[in-house]
């Protein structure tokens, strides 16, 4: 049981650093720092994009529209930060104890 603990934390810091990513460069798109028709930031953006959809897809469809302002990277970070705290407050469980 211990592997699994490790493997779902691993899983959750691999979404984890892929969302900061996201956020990141999001903000950069935005200021106008990284151009979109440069052919590696487009790449790059689209595969980020690709990757957290399935996230964000379903978090969108519940919230409600705010138009110039997407809120499901938000609460997708929120929501992973508070599994990650669950799953180590609940670590005894994984350890056998």
């Amino acid at each position: 049981m211990q592997s699994l603990y490790q493997i779902l934390m691993l899983i959750l810091d691999v979404v984890w650093f892929v969302m900061i990513a996201h956020i990141i460069m999001s903000w950069l798109i935005s200021f106008q720092v990284l151009n979109t028709r440069q052919p590696l930031v487009a790449q790059i953006w689209f595969a980020l994009n690709r990757m957290l959809e399935p996230i964000y897809a379903p978090i969108r469809r519940l919230l409600p529209q705010t138009p110039g302002l997407d809120l499901a990277p938000l609460v997708a970070f929120i929501a992973l930060i508070a599994l990650r705290i669950v799953l180590q407050n609940n670590a005894g469980f994984f350890y056998g104890t």
